[in-house]
Formats: structure tokens, sequence, C-alpha cells
């Protein structure tokens, strides 16, 4: 495409062509003349409040904690049945991992969440069976 005129923008202006005089009305001054008033009195409700939140976050910080731990023992958990699982594959079982899958079971711990607690009990249920199996439960 071809530009055949060069005409001038008009209407733009630069930076220095409104001078502003100091006097204008819409020049900022600050009020320096107010007196200042003190109170004496202090909220003592505050401090409570705050004291309350400090106290709800460690709470949500316990169970977030509780839960990831819960997370990792049921994941841990079904490791080793897996590895159990590819023993007797493979004709087998190893004595210390039984007696490891073993002890994870005794160590019942709650995570605070009834859904994470029912899948937990589910799948040490299910490590308690193939125990069982193996002949190495007993409650």
């Amino acid at each position: 495409m071809r530009i055949t005129s060069n005409k001038p923008i008009s209407g733009v202006q630069g930076r220095g062509s409104k001078k502003r005089s100091p006097s204008s009305p819409d020049q900022f001054t600050p009020d320096v003349g107010g007196e200042v008033v003190q109170s004496s009195q202090t909220a003592g409700g505050a401090a409570i409040q705050g004291m309350d939140a400090l106290l709800a976050l460690q709470e949500v910080d316990e169970r977030a904690e509780r839960r990831s731990k819960a997370a990792k023992r049921g994941h841990s958990l079904l490791d080793t049945l897996e590895s159990v699982r590819a023993d007797l594959l493979a004709g087998l079982v190893s004595e210390d991992r039984l007696e490891m899958l073993a002890h994870q079971v005794s160590q019942r711990q709650t995570s605070g969440d009834p859904k994470v607690d029912s899948v937990l009990e589910e799948i040490e249920l299910r490590v308690k069976v193939e125990l069982a199996k193996l002949g190495r439960f007993t409650d």
C-alpha cells in the first residue's frame, strides 16, 4: 500500500505545551492546621481475635499435615502390597517384606478426614487379608 500524502497530525501537544501556574486551583495543598486527637483507650478484643486466628491457622496446618501423612502411609502400604504380589508371582515371598507389612498395619493413625480414613481402612483390610492368606496376620 502506498501513502501519497503527508499531512501533519494536529491536536497532539507535547509535554511543555501547557504550563501550569503555581496558583492554579487544582494544585494539591496539604492541610497542616488541624488538632491531633489521641485516644487513650486501646481495643482489648483485637489481640484476642488475633490469637484465635493464629490458633485456627495452626489447626489447619495440623489437619493438612495429618492428611498428607495418611496419604503417604496408604501409598506405602499399596507399594508394599505390590512388592508382595511380585514376590508371589516369582514364587518366593520375602519374610522381611511380610514383617514390614505387618508392622505398617499395626501402626494405625487417623488423618481427621473421614474420607481419607475410610480409604485407609480399605487398604489396611486388604493388607490384613493378604497377610492372613500367608499365615502372617494374627488379630
